[in-house]
Parts: C-alpha cells; structure tokens; sequence
C-alpha cells in the first residue's frame, strides 16, 4: 500500500512539474537576451518572483528605468517596458499539441504601433504569414467610391500610414488590432474620419493559426 501511495506521489510530482515547465514564466525566463534588449537575466527573474509574493514586480531595466510586469497568468504575461512602450506574450497551442510562443511589442509616439511575432518554445523565430494574416488599411477605414464630401477625402488622404495597436487578451485566445492612425492626424482631419471607422479587428487562435472572429 505504501509502495502504491508512494508511486501515485511521484506521478503526481512529475505531472505538477512537467505542467510548470509549460507554462509562460518557463519560457520568460530562459528567452535569449538578444530578444530582450532592455531586460538583464535577472530582471526576468524578479518579476516573476516579486508577483508570485504577491509584490509589486516593478525591476530597474539595463538603461536604468523602471520596468514593471503587470500581469502573470500560466500562458499570458504582459510588461509595461517603459511608459511609452509596453510587451505581451502569449503561449498558445497548435494542432499537433506543441506550442509556440506570440509576442506583440507596442510604442507610443504618441500614436500606438505594434509588432507581432512567433517563435517556438526554444525561441527560434517563425514566419508570422504562417499563423496571422494582419488587417490592412480598408478592414478599419471604410470610405465610399462615391463620396462627395472634399473635406473628408482630404482627411482620408491624410490617413497615408497603417498604424494599429495589437492586444493579445490574458483571458482567452483572442488577438484585437485597433486603428490608431488617426491618432497621429490633425484632430480636425480624424474628427472626420470618425464616422467612416470600423470597429477594432478581432482574432481568435484556432487549430494552429489565428482566424477573424
């Protein structure tokens, strides 16, 4: 009997252990410093360990700013890197039950801008066109052939550079681009593009790929 307790035990450990090994935080701590330019070892460290107690994880970064992890789930984490700027990831599953790792970078210049990429679970970068197809300008800014309004053509012509904020979502699978051109934009000009905008575009992770909700 206490043979069979001792056995079920260790399964249990290996199990809880090899679950732990999946999560975000494993693969936080062990990416590549040249993917984390502004973050030492350490600082990827401390977060990790000032929010398990319960702390505020906010770490001094290598060019001596403050950096802080403002959420921790087993597949999602998100650092506010600077005030300006700010870093997500997600770990998600593929159809042959590996994983890979989605990060998305944002800056603020005032206007938002994102980058999003993919890697594996060892950090080697994939081919975003692999699992993300991103919106493109007309899935946010929808302007009539037959517009006849001057002023708004002028202010659509203004709108000359596809800028979109990406947010990956710690509660689900979800990925939500949001237009932020007209942030850049003289206010008059996106005053009146307002009614021609669409509403944020939305992603669901699904069988290896993301997909429009």
């Amino acid at each position: 009997m206490m043979k069979k307790l001792t056995m079920f035990l260790c399964l249990a450990c290996a199990w809880m252990c090899s679950l732990q090994a999946q999560e975000a935080k494993t693969f936080f701590k062990n990416m590549p410093d040249s993917l984390s330019p502004l973050l030492t070892a350490v600082n990827r460290a401390d977060f990790i360990d000032f929010l398990e107690s319960k702390m505020k994880a906010e770490v001094t970064n290598r060019f001596g700013g403050k950096s802080e992890m403002t959420e921790l789930a087993p597949d999602y984490i998100r650092i506010q890197m600077t005030p300006q700027s700010s870093w997500q990831m997600k770990l998600l599953a593929t159809s042959d039950s590996t994983k890979v790792i989605c990060t998305v970078s944002t800056a603020c210049a005032p206007a938002c801008d994102s980058d999003v990429h993919f890697y594996t679970t060892g950090w080697e970068e994939l081919p975003a066109s692999s699992f993300l197809t991103p919106p493109v300008m007309k899935d946010f800014l929808s302007l009539p052939d037959t517009l006849m309004d001057y002023e708004v053509r002028d202010a659509g012509e203004q709108a000359d550079m596809l800028l979109m904020k990406a947010d990956l979502s710690a509660k689900d699978n979800t990925l939500t681009f949001t237009f932020t051109t007209t942030d850049y934009m003289d206010k008059e000009a996106a005053e009146k593009l307002k009614p021609y905008l669409r509403r944020p575009v939305v992603y669901v992770w699904k069988e290896g790929g993301y997909g429009r909700k």
